[in-house]
Parts: structure tokens; C-alpha cells; sequence
């Protein structure tokens, strides 16, 4: 069986089509035998390499690979076929007697044992779905976030890879259909049910589709305002602390937050939060001692029981 064609490339599932070209072409030029003479690993590898990029790179094949049409090789897959199919081909099921009709005890036993179905004169073979195998995965907050790959671990020893899409949840279970046990005779396996485990993170916290965290500032950027750089799950943006801003300000960013299915973004809620240097200041407490209007102030006001 043909390797995975985005394992070979290092590509995401949902790679765009210009991150395939950038992947092919790097590991095209790493692996080609004009630049590895006589290195049957690297001619091997460049083969495989090629071949991923000519499915992957073509837009129609990728999404029959990826409905499980084809496989990696590019050959057809045979459509599964299920009891139904057989139903018109199967004269034991026309008949008038009904379920008396249906198959015998050994004859089910059979088939569900690995053994093949005993035909009857004129009967059909027996079609079961696989069933389904569940699975727990464990990922990162900012996976969770921004979507990811991941391999499984089956009972069996299997490894299957895990696209993650962006925004998925905590609890949230992913289908991937024909992962699971084999179907008997005809029938179609079954799916793989993965459940997510979502991570926490140190600064950021999810609210929906939102991102809030807390944003340290400097006295000084808090009393005369600022332009500072705030961390979100995308990367770091630039953002504008307003004069005279104050512990438990809160700032919004607009489209920071999730990706949501239908392409839009949640936003990003940074809450100020004043720290003062660690070490003693002189001339800081010169100033907090001579100033006036700060020794009137009662921020307290209104808590008295």
C-alpha cells in the first residue's frame, strides 16, 4: 500500500494548495538524483515524493483521495456495497414466507465468525456493517485553536491521523468514516469516533468563540498611554492603551478570536492589569509621596459595610 501522500510531503491535511507546491519543491530539490548520485534511499524517497505531488497537486484527485475514491496510488477504490445492493439478486428474500425465509442460526454464526455464509439455493451471503471504535485525544490549547494533525493510537496498534479542524472544542467528537472494524462480507466498516481533550493555556482562555487574556502594562503606559504589542492565538498584534487607562480595562481586538466555520472571527478581549517594577524605585515613591490629588483619591469609596 502506498504511503499517505501528506505524511510524505509534511503537509496538514488542510494544507492550501500553494503550501504543497512550497513542500514538493523543497523536498524535491533535497532528494533529487541528479544531487544524491547513487543514493537509492534519496532516488526512492524523490519517487515518492513526485508521486504525492502529482495527486496532491491535482485539485480533482485530492478530493477523491480525500473521499476515499482513490488511494494513494491514484487506483479506484471499489464503492462498499451493502445488504441492499443484494437485495433484487437475492430470490430467498422475494419469497412470500417471510422472515421464515431469513437465515438459520449456523448461518449466522458462520458469517459472523469469519467463516463466509453458507449460501442456500438461490440465497445471498450475509452484509454487516463494522462497528465503531472510540478514541480520546488529548491536544493544546492553541491546536484546539488553530487546527492541527495528530496520530491516534487504535486498540489493535493502529495509527491513524487526526485532522483537527480550527475552533474544535472541548469534548467535542470527531467522525472519520471507514476507521473503524471491518464490515462482514460486503458490508461497510465502521467509524472512528474521536473525542477531543482540550488543554489549557497559560495566558489565553476560551469564551465561545472568543479569546480573553490578561495584558500587563507599565505604569507609565497606563497614565500616558502606549502602543503595545498583545500576544493572541495567531500571533502577536499591535494595540493602542489609551491615556489614563486602568486595571481592569478592557480592550477589544476585533476578528483575533476563533475561526468559525463560516470564515469569520471571534475576537480577542485584553484586560489591563498595572504592574509596578519589582524592585523598590526611588524615584517613583519621591513622586507617589508629593503628589496630592493621588493621596485624596479613596478607590475604596462605597465598600464600607
Amino acid at each position: 500500500m502506498s504511503a499517505d501522500p501528506y505524511d510524505v510531503l509534511g503537509v496538514k491535511r488542510d494544507a492550501s494548495a500553494e503550501d504543497i507546491r512550497k513542500a514538493y519543491r523543497a523536498l524535491a530539490r533535497k532528494h533529487h538524483p541528479d544531487l544524491n548520485p547513487g543514493d537509492k534511499k534519496a532516488e526512492e524517497r524523490f519517487k515518492a515524493v513526485s508521486a504525492a505531488n502529482d495527486l496532491l497537486g491535482d485539485a480533482e484527485k485530492r478530493a477523491r483521495f480525500d473521499r476515499g475514491e482513490i488511494d494513494a496510488s491514484g487506483a479506484e477504490r471499489p464503492p462498499p456495497r451493502y445488504y441492499r445492493d443484494h437485495a433484487a439478486e437475492s430470490s430467498s428474500y422475494d419469497s412470500e414466507a417471510g422472515f421464515a425465509d431469513m437465515m438459520d442460526e449456523d448461518e449466522l454464526l458462520g458469517a459472523l465468525f469469519g467463516r463466509g455464509a453458507r449460501r442456500r439455493q438461490g440465497g445471498g451471503q450475509f452484509h454487516m456493517k463494522g462497528g465503531d471504535i472510540h478514541a480520546r485525544l488529548e491536544i493544546e490549547f492553541l491546536e484546539a485553536v488553530n487546527g492541527a494533525t495528530k496520530r491516534v493510537t487504535l486498540p489493535d496498534g493502529a495509527v491513524v491521523d487526526v485532522t483537527v479542524p480550527p475552533g474544535t472544542r472541548e469534548g467535542q467528537v470527531l467522525r472519520l468514516r471507514g476507521k473503524g472494524t471491518p464490515g462482514l462480507g460486503s458490508g461497510a466498516p465502521g467509524d472512528l469516533l474521536v473525542e477531543v481533550m482540550v488543554g489549557q493555556h497559560r495566558h489565553f482562555t476560551r469564551r465561545d468563540d472568543d479569546i480573553l487574556l490578561d495584558l500587563p502594562v507599565t505604569l507609565t503606559e497606563a497614565v500616558l498611554g502606549a502602543r503595545v504589542e498583545v500576544p493572541t492565538p495567531a500571533g502577536a498584534v499591535a494595540m493602542k492603551v489609551p491615556k489614563g487607562s486602568n486595571t481592569g480595562t478592557v480592550l477589544r481586538l476585533r476578528g483575533r478570536g476563533v475561526l468559525r466555520k463560516d470564515g469569520t472571527r471571534g475576537d480577542a478581549f485584553a484586560t489591563l492589569r498595572i504592574v509596578l517594577p519589582d524592585a523598590p524605585d526611588a524615584e517613583l515613591e519621591a513622586f507617589a509621596e508629593s503628589w496630592e490629588a493621588g493621596k485624596a483619591q479613596n478607590p475604596r469609596l462605597g465598600m464600607e459595610s
